[in-house]
Formats: structure tokens, sequence, C-alpha cells
């Protein structure tokens, strides 16, 4: 039986010889380097996609200095990602961008302790050019491990765990979390509504705080027994709204943090015999397609491009690896908050 055989892969030498360069004016078109002149450039693409060339990675890592790779960590367990369509939608934005600019996206999940190890190596050592990082709790270790991997940052949410309130410099992207709540619990009270509860998210992460924030400045004088912590989650939003009926069944309004808790509060609301909107009214936050239109009634909800936000952070990000950032005239590098809207359907 004979071996089987692949034809050898195209050289840089093979494209400067088909260009009628040399090999360093054809380096120079490959790498994206400048002051070659626009007919022999053409000349070397043409090369290229003729000889189908793929340039070596690593070769053009001592070149330009960038591995054209960028981290994405997500500070939450795999069952957790996989199942939230959150993340799906904010990676896909992620995705989005980088490949839109010819870059790898590597993705970094945190189970437990031991991985923030790994990961902290795996940044310092040199196998990407940035990091995008989001789902972050407070006192997490992940924003120092980046600051000492000295590698470009860009947080998903508003920073406010105590490794980075010092930095000023420190760029995100967030959505309008607080004055989106605000929104939810005006519309709640212009339905008549007196009696209106919140499921907020986990207490350690700033956009459940910005969130409860904006309930309280629209209810300054809500009883305390009307607001629960859930965990982003259905079955969170489930145990919120049962102690929620539990401590005050003559509520007539909830607004959950999520549209996946709110979700949750649905089924139970049903099982204790409450009708949405009729006797309860419910509004949710992110406007997750997938979750709102298909709850029974749709959810009214709060609704924030998750999409989007993924792709204005890799675009901050790739902006701030970019050399001629720092041009005269550039605009300066700064944080992103994108507003929301109330998107209205049935359930309130």
């Amino acid at each position: 039986m004979s071996e089987q055989t692949f034809p050898s892969r195209p050289t840089l030498e093979a494209v400067a010889e088909r260009a009628g360069v040399s090999r360093a004016t054809a380096s120079r078109v490959v790498n994206g380097g400048a002051g070659v002149r626009a007919p022999l450039a053409d000349r070397v693409r043409q090369a290229v996609d003729e000889l189908g060339y793929v340039p070596n990675q690593a070769a053009r890592t001592l070149v330009t200095r960038r591995n054209d790779a960028v981290a994405v960590v997500v500070a939450e367990p795999e069952t957790r990602f996989f199942s939230d369509p959150f993340f799906a939608q904010q990676v896909r934005g992620i995705s989005k961008e980088l490949t839109a600019h010819d870059n790898q996206l590597v993705l970094l999940l945190v189970e437990g302790t031991a991985d923030y190890d790994r990961v902290g190596r795996y940044l310092a050592g040199g196998h990407v050019d940035g990091a995008l990082i989001f789902s972050l709790h407070a006192h997490d270790p992940l924003p120092e491990l980046a600051r000492k991997a000295g590698i470009p940052t860009v947080f998903g949410g508003r920073p406010g765990w105590a490794e980075t309130d010092r930095d000023r410099n420190a760029l995100y992207v967030d959505c309008d979390n607080r004055g989106g709540a605000r929104t939810a619990v005006r519309h709640l009270t212009g339905l008549g509504r007196r009696r209106i509860a919140h499921i907020s998210g986990p207490l350690d992460q700033t956009a459940s705080v910005d969130r409860l924030d904006g309930f309280r400045d629209i209810l300054p004088n809500a009883d305390p027994a009307l607001i629960v912590e859930g965990d982003f989650t259905p079955d969170g939003g489930e145990r919120a709204m049962a102690e929620l009926l539990d401590r005050c069944p003559d509520l007539d309004g909830v607004f959950a943090a999520s549209d996946l808790m709110a979700s949750g509060a649905l089924r139970v609301l049903r099982e204790r015999g409450r009708s949405v909107p009729d006797d309860v009214a419910l509004v949710g936050f992110d406007d997750m397609v997938q979750v709102a239109q298909l709850t029974d009634p749709p959810l009214t909800t709060v609704r924030q491009d998750i999409e989007e936000m993924g792709r204005l952070m890799a675009r901050l990000l790739l902006r701030s690896l970019d050399p001629r950032r720092d041009a005269p005239g550039a605009l300066p590098l700064s944080s992103v908050v994108t507003p929301t809207h109330l998107v209205r359907r049935r359930s309130a």
C-alpha cells in the first residue's frame, strides 16, 4: 500500500518569484507593512491568491509582534456559559468583529479557583494580543491577572471591583443599567401597580447593583421585603418569586433584573394561580428574543443590544492595539455605555 503524499505548501519565496519582486517586498505586503508601491503590492496579493499561500503565524509574529489572537475570558463555569443565551449573543458579537479583522478568538472559562492560575499563565505567556473579560464578580482576581500580564484589556460591564477602582483608564462597555431599570419601574407605576417587587441579580456584580439602584430611584421607600436577590437563572427567578409571594402575597408588579429570571418568576406565578398581567404585571431586562417572545404571555422587557455590546468590546480592544491610536488628531480611547429602551409585550 503506497503512502499518501500531500502537495508541499507554497512558500514566501514562491510568492515573490511569481510576483517578480524580492522576498523582502513580498514579506512586507503579506505582513501588512508599509512602503510598497500599489502596483507591486497588487502583484504580490495576486500571487498569494493564485498560489494559495498562507503565512506562517510564528514567522509573522516575529515580524509584526502580533499574534492576531484575543482571549475572551468569562468568569463563569461551563454549565452557566453554555446554558445562558446572553453569553452566546455577546460572544457572537465579539467573534464577528474579530473575524472581520482577521483575528482569532480564544475562549477561556473559569470553573473554579484552580483555573485562575491557568488563565493567568496563558495571558502572560505571549499567546494573545489582548483580553476581553466579562461576567466578573466582586473581588475577582482576573483584572489583576490581566494587569500583571501586561496586555490591553476591555471589560464587559462597569468596573466596580477593588483592583480597578484606582485605574481611571480601565476600558469597558456596558449598557445603561440604572436608566433601563428606572424605565421598567416607571412603566409598572404607570400601569397603576402599587406593590412592586424586584428580583435582583447577584449583588456582587455591578449590573445588578445598578439595576437595583434604578428600582430604588423610582421607589425610594419600597418595602425591603419586596426585594429578593436572584442569580440571573430561571431557577433563581423561581426561588425569588416564591419567596416574594410568601412574604408579600398582595404584590401586583415585579421587575426582574433579567429575562431568564422573569421566565422562572412567570412559572411560579402561574403555579400559584396568579394571572399575568391581570393580577401581577411582570417586566424583565435584556430582551433576549428566544426567551422574551416565547414566554406565555410574551415578556415586556428592557432591551440592551447584547450582540452590539460584544462588537463594541472587540472594536475598542482592537483600537487599543493599533499603533496609530496615539497619532495627532486621533480620538482618545474611552469606555462606552449603550442606551436601553422598553419593549412592550403582553406581560405588562
